[in-house]
């Protein structure tokens, strides 16, 4: 009787979906293993996004881009699986987005010059909350605002370098091309403007003047989180309200009577 239960949760995969449901919102020490493990092989596919322009010349690259949109897929597919809603995971931005990132490695000579979107994987990444999680449980979990600061931050800095690359430095060697639209990007952003590396034309203009823009709130966003008084993560059970004071005794949205543990004492 027992086998042919097993045989009956089998046939729709049920057993792979629950193994997969506990290895991605789970927290036993396989669970955090695996999470780990996943975290570490995204951040190398993120190295190979950002290497992309000075790899893309390479008798190997194409092979590499494919092994690179196998694991992608994999992930996305092992995702779907786990989600005890697929449509609505379908729905977020961050699956959009990967689902772009996969067409993008998928058809390289068709999307080549969607490439540098790829760099908004460390933003999806970012998105997921497991790093986030983790930090919390370090003495390091004041900084969370001003890590979630500098990503946003550092994602900018390279999609905005890899435009720039794509539409004005293309034609230049890969390593000096890159290096110099970097250099350009990371002067404007910070609105230091050197002039010795512009960008041509109304659409060089418009560019650079975009950049500043965002930039500079970005910068604005890393600084308040490095010098405003830092908050604590504790649900209030009665609105749900995450971020408070450290030594708040009462929800500043409803007034509920909160009791956040002193992990000092």
């Amino acid at each position: 009787m027992s086998d042919t239960a097993d045989g009956e949760e089998s046939s729709d995969g049920r057993p792979l979906r629950d193994r997969l449901r506990q290895l991605y919102h789970g927290r036993t020490p396989a669970a955090l293993r695996f999470q780990v493990a996943t975290l570490i092989i995204d951040l190398l596919i993120i190295g190979f996004f950002i290497a992309t322009p000075l790899l893309r010349d390479r008798p190997a690259f194409l092979w590499l881009d494919y092994a690179v949109a196998i694991i992608v897929a994999a992930e996305i597919a092992a995702r779907f699986l786990a989600s005890s809603n697929m449509l609505r995971l379908l729905r977020q931005p961050t699956m959009l987005l990967d689902l772009f990132i996969l067409a993008t490695l998928l058809a390289p000579q068709w999307l080549e010059n969607f490439g540098f979107l790829r760099i908004l994987r460390l933003w999806s990444l970012s998105q997921r909350g497991l790093i986030w999680a983790q930090l919390r449980q370090t003495r390091f979990r004041d900084w969370e605002d001003v890590a979630k600061a500098l990503v946003n931050l550092v994602t900018f800095l390279f999609v905005v370098s890899g435009f720039v690359y794509t539409f004005f430095f293309m034609s230049r060697p890969g390593l000096e091309g890159y290096v110099e639209a970097l250099y350009f990007t990371v002067a404007t952003v910070t609105t230091t403007g050197f002039g010795d590396i512009t960008l041509p034309g109304i659409a060089g203009k418009v560019t650079s003047i975009v950049v500043m823009i965002i930039g500079i709130s970005l910068f604005v966003r890393l600084a308040q989180a490095v010098f405003r008084p830092h908050k604590v993560t504790f649900p209030c059970p009665e609105c749900a309200l995450q971020r408070h004071e450290p030594d708040a005794v009462h929800c500043k949205a409803c007034g509920h009577l909160l009791k956040i543990p002193d992990d000092d004492e």
